[in-house]
């Protein structure tokens, strides 16, 4: 699979992952949330630049919904719920939100 942005053609795995990390961009972040039907409010983009911000300065940590949440909290000053994060990313913020922050897909059994 591939997506086109601005004029470059990005390869996806089959289950929309990006093959290459490096080919991430906020405009690739677009494409693959506007192919999921996602628009990406400034809260979609604190949640993005943390998985991204945890996985690249933290040992490629994926952290689960709890972390997220908790993390999510400090920058909102207000605590989040689940349901909260579920309407930013409705197929799973830690799935979902990983896929168009263009990491590598997690492999983990779901979790709190």
């Amino acid at each position: 699979m591939a997506i086109e942005v601005n004029g470059k053609t990005i390869a996806t795995t089959a289950n929309g992952y990006l093959e290459n990390a490096a080919d991430w961009s906020e405009a690739v972040a677009e494409a693959l949330a506007a192919e999921e039907s996602v628009e990406l409010s400034e809260r979609h983009w604190d949640v993005i630049r943390y998985l991204r911000e945890e996985y690249f300065d933290n040992g490629q940590n994926q952290p689960m919904e709890r972390a997220v949440l908790k993390a999510m909290a400090q920058r909102w000053g207000s605590k989040p719920t689940s349901k909260d994060l579920y309407q930013l990313f409705p197929l799973a913020p830690t799935k979902q939100g990983t896929r168009i922050a263009g990491l590598p897909e997690v492999r983990r059994k779901g979790g709190y």
